[in-house]
């Protein structure tokens, strides 16, 4: 049976079915990766930003397991779907089942564009290539393992920043008087068309970057901040993002790192990331992993990457669709 599904107010058994299920796909499909815990897992779920909505559904078997989850969230001008069944299950019709249950959902709410994040060489890939799910942009992903970092040299290149910067650590998100040059900053990515359909979109205003950050916390994700500050102008002038979840404690998310064009050349990205490990470090005794994510073509930044020791791991696609298309593909009757 598939049923639209609360996690707010979902039973614990059922957040606990939930949480088997996602860690089975795991092991399945990324077996180097951390199982997820129960921690924050319903807030996980359910808190968004202002503006947006989540929908979701489950699919229930008869002894009341979840072998299947789809939601969509609602943003913009487009539907970002999730969903994940159980490796016992794939191949039965589930994921058409949940699938269809929500690009129909998005279709009646006047959507008329649909996504999706594909992790590459898993099942995922054929079965939205299947359905007529269109490649628009990719990603590789890094991991660096801290057992390998030489933390010596990862401190010395925390220092190597041009005179006239300095780089500011802000854990939980940088004091609201930097937030404005904060979104400044972050606005200079805004105006790049690389392809990226924004599955996970930046803020770019004071409020919205406070909202994300209070969403973060509310999800049980902790963020640290590390800003590069031009002295002379109280400008900031790069920055770096990384995210703990709670729902995966020893593997850290690192979200943008950003150097303002005016300001490249002066060693503020590798310091950025230099210091944001030397934090971490300290902050985060669990940590074992961090991951992080970039275009194939951004060359200056892979570098950097590759030099703190960050491995390229696997590259991650985002796929559209056109929903009133893709509706009458799942359901020719439509």
């Amino acid at each position: 049976m598939v049923r639209e599904w609360d996690a707010r107010t979902a039973s614990p058994a059922e957040i606990e079915s939930l949480l088997d299920t996602l860690n089975a796909v795991l092991v399945a499909d990324l077996p180097e990766d951390p199982q997820w815990q129960d921690s924050f897992l319903r807030e996980y779920q359910s808190e968004t930003m202002p503006g947006e909505r989540r929908i979701s559904w489950v699919a229930e078997d008869e002894s009341g397991h979840l072998p299947g989850h789809a939601n969509v969230l609602l943003l913009g001008d487009i539907g970002v779907v999730e969903l994940f069944v159980h490796p016992s299950v794939r191949r039965t019709g589930l994921a058409r089942t949940l699938l269809t249950k929500v690009v129909r959902r998005v279709y009646d709410e006047g959507f008329s564009a649909i996504g999706v994040e594909v992790v590459g060489g898993t099942p995922a890939v054929s079965f939205y290539e299947s359905l007529g799910f269109a490649r628009e942009y990719v990603e590789t992903r890094s991991v660096l393992k801290l057992s390998t970092v030489d933390w010596l040299a990862v401190a010395e290149t925390a220092g190597e920043v041009s005179d006239g910067y300095r780089l500011e650590y802000f854990p939980g998100g940088p004091p609201d008087e930097l937030i404005e040059g904060y979104a400044v900053a972050k606005a200079a990515l805004r105006d790049i068309d690389d392809g990226d359909l924004d599955l996970r979109p930046s803020s770019y205003d004071p409020q919205r970057l406070r909202d994300s950050l209070a969403c973060l916390h509310r999800r049980g994700m902790r963020p640290y901040i590390v800003l590069a500050i031009h002295e002379p102008t109280g400008a900031v002038a790069g920055l770096t993002e990384v995210v703990v979840p709670a729902q995966h404690p020893t593997r850290a998310d690192q979200y943008d790192t950003i150097v303002v064009p005016d300001h490249r050349g002066n060693g503020i990205d590798r310091a950025l990331k230099s210091r944001m490990l030397v934090e971490l470090r300290s902050a985060e005794p669990r940590l074992t992993e961090v991951q992080t994510w970039n275009a194939p073509d951004n060359e200056a930044m892979l570098k950097v990457n590759a030099e703190l020791g960050f491995m390229a791991d696997r590259e991650w696609y985002e796929y559209g669709a056109d929903v009133p298309e893709l509706l009458h593909r799942l359901d020719p009757k439509t």
